[in-house]
C-alpha cells in the first residue's frame, strides 16, 4: 500500500490553520455524542450523522458540478474507507462512551497519533519513523495526560472492553488515513472523497442499524438531542471531513492525525470562553507539553537545535589541528 504523492518535511501555515481548526469542529464531537447518548443508541447515532454529513455533501458536490463514482472498484475503495474513517471508530468511540468519563475517552483517543506512526512507517515510503516522531508523541500524549488531569485515569482498567474499543478507533483512524491518501493518485479530488466515502458509509450501515438498534421503535427524541446530532453531521463529520482530507493530501496521515492533541485543548479553551470556565496550572502546563510534542513531530525545532550544535562544535574540533600546526 505505498502511496504515490510525497509530503511535506515540514508543516505550512496553511497545514497548521487547518489542524486547528479541525481540532476545534472534532472538539465538540465528544460532547455531541455525549448528549445524543441520552436518547439514542450508538449505531444509530453513527448512522445519522453520516447519513446527514453524506446529504450535506451531496449537494455541495452537485452545485460544484462534481457526480458520484462511476467505477465500481472506486466504491470498493470507498466502501473500505468508509468501514475504517466513520463506522469503526464513530461506533467503538460511542460505545465506549457508554461505560468510561469522555475525559478519559479523550486521553485514549490521542493515543492515536502512537499507531499513525507505526502504520505509516510500514505503507509508505516518505512517512517514515524518525526519534523525532516518536519523542514528539511521546511528550504530545503526556502533555494531553496533564491538562486533562492524572485523576482522569482513575477508572483505567474498569471498564477494559470498552477502553479497548477506544484505542480501536485510533488505530482504525490511522489505517484509514493512510489508505485514503492512495485516492489522490487516482484523481479523486478531497471534497469527492468526502462524499464517496460519507454515502458508503451510510449505506454499508443502514441495514445493520436497522436490524440492531431498529431506531424507529424508539421514543423521539428531545430538541437538545436533535442539536447534537445535527452538530455531529454538519460540523464534526460533513466539514471535517473535507479539512481531513485536505490535511491527509498534503501533511500525510502522522501530521494530519495529530488533531487528537489538539482536541482536548479546543474543547478546554472553548469551555473558557463560552461556559465560563477557568483555566488551572495543569491546563497551561498541559498546552505547553503539547505544543513542544508538536514542535518535535514538526522537525524543525530538532533541526535548528542541531545545527546551532554543530556549528557550536566545529571551532572546539578544529582547535587541536591548529595547535599540531603550532608545533
Amino acid at each position: 500500500m505505498k502511496t504515490a504523492d510525497a509530503v511535506k518535511s515540514f508543516l505550512g501555515a496553511t497545514e497548521w490553520f487547518l489542524l486547528i481548526a479541525l481540532s476545534i469542529i472534532w472538539g465538540g464531537s465528544f460532547f455531541f455524542v455525549s448528549i445524543a447518548l441520552r436518547a439514542l443508541p450508538p449505531l444509530t447515532i453513527v448512522w445519522l450523522r453520516l447519513a446527514l454529513a453524506a446529504v450535506v455533501l451531496r449537494a455541495i458536490a452537485l452545485v460544484q458540478g462534481l457526480s458520484l463514482a462511476s467505477s465500481w472498484r472506486l466504491w470498493v475503495g470507498f466502501g473500505c474507507i468508509g468501514l475504517l474513517n466513520n463506522i469503526v471508530p464513530y461506533g467503538l468511540i460511542a460505545w465506549g462512551q457508554t461505560h468510561i468519563a469522555s475525559g478519559l475517552a479523550s486521553i485514549l483517543n490521542a493515543a492515536t497519533p502512537f499507531s499513525a506512526v507505526i502504520v505509516a512507517h510500514f505503507f509508505t515510503d516518505d512517512e517514515k519513523m524518525t526519534r523525532g516522531r516518536v519523542a514528539g508523541v511521546l511528550v504530545g500524549f503526556t502533555g494531553v495526560v496533564v491538562m486533562i488531569g492524572p485523576d482522569a485515569l482513575r477508572g483505567l482498567g474498569a471498564h477494559i472492553f470498552a477502553q479497548l474499543a477506544v484505542l480501536g478507533a485510533g488505530i482504525s483512524y490511522s489505517v484509514g488515513g493512510v489508505a485514503s491518501r492512495r485516492f489522490r493518485a487516482l484523481g479523486v479530488s478531497t471534497l469527492g472523497l468526502a462524499t464517496n466515502q460519507a454515502v458508503a458509509a451510510t449505506l454499508i450501515l443502514l441495514p445493520v442499524t436497522a436490524v440492531i438498534d431498529r431506531p424507529w421503535t424508539l421514543p423521539v427524541p428531545g430538541p437538545d438531542v436533535w442539536g447534537a446530532v445535527l452538530g455531529l453531521g454538519l460540523f464534526s463529520t460533513a466539514l471535517a471531513y473535507i479539512i481531513y482530507f485536505r490535511l491527509l493530501a498534503t501533511a500525510g496521515a502522522t501530521n494530519a492525525l495529530l488533531v487528537t492533541f489538539l482536541i482536548p485543548v479546543s474543547a478546554i479553551l472553548l469551555g473558557t470562553m463560552f461556559l465560563g470556565e477557568r483555566l488551572e496550572p495543569k491546563h497551561f502546563a498541559g498546552m505547553g507539553l503539547i505544543g513542544l510534542g508538536l514542535a518535535v513531530m514538526d522537525g524543525r525545532l530538532l533541526g535548528f537545535l542541531t545545527r546551532r550544535q554543530n556549528a557550536g562544535a566545529s571551532p572546539a574540533a578544529a582547535a587541536p589541528d591548529r595547535r599540531r600546526d603550532r608545533t
